[in-house]
């Protein structure tokens, strides 16, 4: 997948930014963003979080033999790899540019700098030497991978802890960590990489770069250096010119800003150390910090419950004694009691919504009979003279006019309900029913 191009929109704002000297996150130009390390459960794995670019490292190790021109030397091999996890553009599969750059800087910071004492890690002199894997994993993307990348490296070889082992004559022992403790590696210095963004043909400076700021910038000036003021590698892309000067600045911020990463190293590792020999929890689960909704959590409030007994025999004192008065039950038919004061048993009873809906039901047949007499007195009287013949329901607002030569039309009526409408009496029925017999 293609990595989403920024608009010119964009652009022409991050750019607008950077000359006011404001940045998106609301750091000033030399301001680092959060570092947060933690470390596993076993020897050698930690996670580093720089801002929202997280890298996950572990250190492993194995008996080889050593090489054919360094005979009593151990032998050291990162390796850095980018998932699509940490972002969609990095293909699987295939080592893209970005990703080779990023290996060889991270040998030439580590390796070529001679931090970890490789002659440590001979047990037998051409025969049998301590390889150190470094596996460096990118979580999540964004921006300054180098920087991560090296603190991660550099934070779990300081953590790591390789098996002990002895030569006795020909045969070399391994032991287990419940037999003797492990043994840390022995490292003579930290190199940690220090990146700067250029932008507008080097007028303007930032360091640690996020993924955004990364896209718009013309070159990357990269320092590795440790906490002694000394520079391990340097390297700048992205082709553009810079002075002597430049390079001078960089470096005293860079001397700045490793002397305080180094601190928080240092730091994390008496921590972790701590918890372990105390037997305390450990691990990335112990670290992850509990994110709970508190929109209705209270604020917990000291409580002095020193008195509590005294308030509550002074709270029974002053109340009031509870009534004596018992209620006693009353029968009223076999299986059934009442205690306490009920009111009448209205079951069976009609309500008087249904005693006027009992009432109005016989007014409504009334009516009906009469309404259907009514009508067939029309029918029959209007028939004879050719007019159209009306037939009518009681219960609904429609009435269909039936006419020999046009179409049926819908006329709406209102109909009469039982309340606004009185039942005639019987007496004009027995009327009209005389004069339909006389007809």
């Amino acid at each position: 997948m293609k990595e989403t191009p920024l608009s010119n929109c964009e652009r022409l704002f991050l750019l607008r930014a950077i000359e006011e000297k404001k940045r998106l996150d609301g750091r000033q130009t030399y301001d680092y963003r959060n570092i947060r390390i933690s470390f596993g459960t076993d020897y050698g794995c930690c996670m580093v979080e720089l801002g929202k670019t997280r890298v996950l490292g572990q250190v492993s190790c194995e008996l080889v033999s050593p090489k054919l021109n360094r005979a009593t030397e151990g032998i050291l091999f990162f390796n850095l790899e980018l998932s699509q996890m940490a972002a969609p553009a990095f293909e699987p599969g295939r080592q893209s540019d970005l990703l080779v750059k990023l290996n060889r800087l991270l040998e030439r910071c580590l390796r070529n700098s001679k931090c970890i004492d490789t002659e440590s890690l001979c047990v037998v002199a051409g025969e049998k030497v301590w390889q150190i894997r470094v596996d460096l994993h990118l979580l999540n993307h964004d921006g300054n991978i180098i920087d991560a990348a090296s603190i991660a490296a550099i934070v779990a070889l300081c953590h790591f802890r390789r098996p002990d082992v002895s030569v006795q004559g020909d045969e070399i022992t391994l032991y287990t960590p419940e037999e003797r403790d492990p043994v840390p590696l022995s490292i003579h210095h930290m190199p940690i990489c220090v990146s700067f963004a250029f932008f507008q043909q080097g007028t303007y400076l930032l360091v640690d770069p996020n993924e955004r700021e990364e896209r718009v910038m013309d070159g990357l000036l990269v320092i590795a250096m440790n906490k002694h003021r000394e520079i391990c590698t340097i390297q700048s892309s992205g082709g553009i010119m810079l002075l002597k000067d430049q390079v001078l600045r960089c470096s005293k911020i860079a001397g700045v800003k490793v002397a305080e990463i180094t601190e928080l190293i240092l730091k994390a590792l008496e921590n972790e150390q701590k918890v372990r020999k105390e037997g305390g929890k450990f691990g990335f689960a112990e670290s992850i910090a509990n994110q709970r909704i508190t929109a209705f959590k209270m604020e917990k409030a000291p409580i002095d419950t020193s008195d509590v007994e005294e308030k509550a025999e002074e709270i029974i004192a002053e109340a009031e004694p509870p009534s004596e008065v018992v209620s006693t039950p009353v029968l009223w038919t076999p299986g059934t009691a009442q205690i306490g004061e009920g009111v009448e048993n209205s079951w069976g009873d009609l309500e008087d919504s249904e005693k006027e809906d009992d009432e109005g039901g016989g007014d409504e047949a009334i009516i009906l009979d009469s309404i259907k007499m009514d009508t067939g007195v029309e029918v029959s009287d209007i028939g004879s003279q050719d007019a159209p013949i009306i037939l009518s329901d009681s219960e609904e607002e429609e009435m269909i006019i039936l006419e020999p030569d046009k179409n049926p039309k819908k006329i709406r009526t209102q109909t009469t309900s039982a309340k606004q409408e009185k039942a005639p009496s019987k007496k004009p029925v027995k009327r009209r029913k005389k004069k339909r017999a006389a007809n």
